[in-house]
Order: C-alpha cells, then sequence, then structure tokens
C-alpha cells in the first residue's frame, strides 16, 4: 500500500485552508479575553436598604486578571453607574551585581528582580451613574485570587457591603 503525502491521512484529516485561516485569527484573540468577576453590593443603611433590605446589587468588573478596569451596574432610580476598579499589588523589587563564579553564568550578573508578595492586597472603587450619584469604596483583596470584601458609600447616603 502506497501512501499519498499529499493527502490527509484518514485518522488526521486536514482543515481546508479557510478553516486554518480563522483558528489561526481566532485562538489569539481568545488567549486575550477580559476576565470577568462579579461584585455584590449589599444595601446596609440609606433610602435603598429602607425600600428593600434583600435587595442584591450585582456589578460586573472587567480585566479581573489585572489590577485594574472598568466597573459597571445600576442603582435603582439612579441609572446605570460606570466606574473603575484597582487594587495595590505590593512588589519587592531588587537588585543584583556581581560576579557569578558558577557553572551556569560564569562572568558578571547584573539585573533587576520583580516579584508579587503574598498577603491581602487593598482596592478602591469609583463610579458615577446617570443621575451624577458617586459611589466610592474600597476593600481588600487576597493575592493571586478575585475576591474579597468592603464597603462602599454613595453621595445619597447610602451604605453597602462589596462582596466579591
Amino acid at each position: 500500500m502506497t501512501v499519498d503525502p499529499t493527502q490527509p491521512s484518514p485518522r488526521h484529516p486536514r482543515l481546508p485552508r479557510s478553516r486554518q485561516l480563522v483558528l489561526a485569527l481566532i485562538l489569539p484573540l481568545a488567549a486575550c479575553a477580559d476576565s470577568t468577576s462579579t461584585m455584590q453590593l449589599y444595601p446596609l443603611s440609606g433610602e435603598i436598604a429602607e425600600a428593600n433590605p434583600t435587595l442584591v446589587i450585582r456589578a460586573t468588573a472587567r480585566n479581573t486578571s489585572g489590577t485594574s478596569g472598568p466597573l459597571a451596574f445600576r442603582i435603582p432610580k439612579r441609572g446605570k453607574c460606570t466606574g473603575t476598579w484597582t487594587s495595590l499589588t505590593p512588589r519587592v523589587v531588587s537588585n543584583s551585581q556581581g560576579l557569578a563564579l558558577t557553572w551556569k553564568k560564569t562572568g558578571g550578573e547584573v539585573g533587576v528582580k520583580r516579584e508579587t508578595v503574598a498577603g491581602v492586597n487593598n482596592g478602591e472603587i469609583y463610579a458615577v451613574c446617570d443621575d451624577g450619584t458617586r459611589v466610592q469604596g474600597t476593600f481588600v483583596v487576597g493575592s493571586g485570587t478575585a475576591s474579597g470584601t468592603g464597603q462602599a458609600t454613595d453621595t445619597n447616603g447610602n451604605v453597602y457591603k462589596l462582596l466579591f
């Protein structure tokens, strides 16, 4: 039995060139996809808590694999609110220089090393609603996670528990 190298094997059929091109374009875009997380704002006090103490306001935070990103949610009677969340991730920076006498590194060594420190990071949210209401809050988040807790207030006297 002779095998023709220009023909696809029955076990591994070749994709048409158009499909190969589509896959080549889509795969890198999928790798760059935005990571999102949902934050919940629970009204603790103020007019919203008095009107509906069981209300949960769901906020969508984008780019949660990074250290900041856009934030969007809706407050009853206030409309859509958009803003930013940000988290401060501490880093350790060390500089090195000198002579290295090892088999792997012979000669001088100069460089900078940066690494993220595990622990609890502080963050903030700030958003402005359609009616001009401003929402501002702080939270703490564990390093390397997209979960945390905090508190937020708005310019109408509402206080919220922030969980994500």
